[in-house]
């Protein structure tokens, strides 16, 4: 097997879009799920290897990097998508989901990159480097007064990005994207998909393409580390 992309939280959304483009472009994947979607089974179908992984504890990560380890020898690229949008409004126990917040989008990403080091290094092809994608969000850039934790854990996945791009360098470009309003849920009414609309420039929904390119803009680079992508229809200028 080619040195597979490691995606994970690919059952729905962004990860599941990540996840059937590069199986469409003939690249192998290995892929992290927490709920079975139909999606992973059809992934699996398609030659994916699909790995149940609850990032809620310290030793499900763990036990996670040793599975994963028994499915390749090398990494092309880590894309740590995995991610849980919760807020303070629905946990009345601040501390647990502060704690929750930072290890699936912080603590996570850190030990799983730090222990797969040896399979992107690994990874050989015409000289270029191996790869790690943080996707983050847009509130890095000025926090949340509704989802607190979940701001301060994105901002400290944007800032693992250029610790991990100093240790790794010139082996390992380490990169983060950083969007805004990619897709809508389902469950979105009609008011409040205008009223988000309207908080970037280019007011549209713009889909998972987006986040896509983005990827292959940096997979496909050999000069771009440490830095975070923007990806927000120039919202920071509303």
């Amino acid at each position: 097997m080619t040195s597979p992309i490691l995606i994970t939280g690919a059952g729905q959304r962004i990860g599941l879009a990540l996840a059937e483009h590069f199986i469409a472009s003939g690249q192998s994947i290995i892929v992290t799920y927490r709920t079975r979607h139909a999606a992973i089974d059809k992934l699996e179908a398609q030659g994916a290897i699909c790995l149940y992984a609850d990032f809620n504890t310290d030793t499900a990560i763990n036990e996670f990097i040793t599975l994963l380890k028994q499915h390749c020898q090398s990494l092309k690229a880590v894309i740590h998508n995995a991610s849980s949008w919760d807020c303070e409004a629905n946990n009345p126990d601040s501390a647990a989901l502060f704690d929750n917040m930072m290890r699936i989008h912080a603590k996570a990403p850190y030990l799983i990159n730090l222990a797969v080091s040896e399979l992107l290094l690994a990874y050989q092809q015409h000289n270029q480097p191996a790869d790690i994608i943080h996707l983050t969000d847009y509130v890095i850039e000025k926090g949340s007064p509704k989802h607190l934790a979940y701001a301060a854990s994105k901002a400290a996945l944007e800032n693992l990005t250029k610790s991990f791009a100093a240790k790794y360098a010139p082996y390992i470009k380490v990169n983060a994207i950083a969007p805004s309003l990619i897709i809508f849920n389902e469950g979105d009414d009609d008011q409040y998909r205008q009223k988000t609309l309207k908080k970037s420039l280019m007011a549209i929904e713009p889909g998972c393409k987006e986040i896509i390119n983005s990827v292959e803009l940096l997979l496909n680079s050999q000069y771009i580390t440490g830095r975070s992508l923007p990806v927000d229809g120039g919202r920071h200028l509303k």
